[in-house]
């Protein structure tokens, strides 16, 4: 099958087995326009591919996805129909990940961070690499963590501990993410690849249709759980791209960057 996607975001076969590598590898898997695009489109196509049975998504290079582009998230700041469009494909990309209806393997290699933490949370099996942490920094960039994190990790963490991590911004390196609940397990870095497609190809063996019925009848509990919590994380997020701390903060972001 020819899956239609930008660049930045490649499908490759395996067999039965879909392996989905975040392209970006110079600017650490960042999500830019295209990138936020390709998250939204592929699970669809995924889902059209007849002969795939399993999906592993990951990162090229040293990171799994390191957040959101810098110079993306500030053109929001004076084009209000880009920053409405990227809450729209946000909310896509959630949707369509907890619909899609085969298993999705998270090799998170490296770090996965604000977006790139929520998407590898929302995959049904998350195998994160001893060298790599998760991050969610929204607040610290004058954001609302509305496009998973605020919603997502207390249906899988204790509150008081998601709490600590949402509101500092700090990292969570790979045991701890293990241990809240927001990976399954850790594999050292040089057999994370291997790893999952042992993993992949074991899932693939198993019965399509019990498999995939187990895994609606599961992902019901997150879809009805996330309903209130989403809708009212990204209307949040929207307003809190409109102030002046979000503009301030990214403005001492962009300066740091260009030192």
């Amino acid at each position: 099958m020819r899956y239609d996607l930008p660049d930045v975001l490649t499908v490759t076969a395996a067999g039965p087995v879909r392996i989905v590598t975040i392209d970006r590898p110079a600017e650490l898997n960042a999500v830019n326009a295209d990138l936020h695009r390709g998250l939204a489109q592929v699970w669809r196509q995924l889902a059209a591919d007849t002969e795939a049975r399993v999906v592993i998504l990951t990162g090229a290079g040293r990171a799994f996805s390191a957040g959101g582009d810098l110079d993306w998230i500030t053109s929001f700041v004076d084009d209000p129909v880009a920053r409405d469009e990227s809450i729209r494909e946000g909310a896509k990309i959630i949707e369509e990940l907890l619909r899609f209806p085969l298993p999705v393997i998270a090799a998170v290699n490296g770090p996965a961070v604000g977006l790139g933490a929520s998407i590898a949370i929302l995959c049904d099996i998350v195998l994160i690499s001893e060298r790599a942490h998760l991050a969610d920094p929204h607040i610290a960039v004058g954001l609302v963590a509305g496009d998973g994190g605020a919603a997502l990790w207390p249906l899988l963490t204790p509150i008081l501990r998601s709490r600590e991590y949402l509101y500092t911004g700090d990292r969570i390196d790979a045991p701890t993410a293990v241990e809240l609940g927001l990976a399954t397990r850790t594999v050292p870095a040089e057999e994370l690849p291997a790893a999952a497609r042992a993993l992949a190809e074991r899932l693939a063996g198993l019965p399509q249709q019990a498999l995939s019925s187990t895994k609606r009848v599961v992902n019901m509990y997150l879809s009805q759980a996330l309903a209130g919590p989403l809708q009212a994380g990204f209307a949040a997020e929207v307003v809190t791209m409109q102030s002046a701390d979000h503009r301030a903060r990214l403005a001492a972001l962009r300066g740091r960057a260009r030192r």
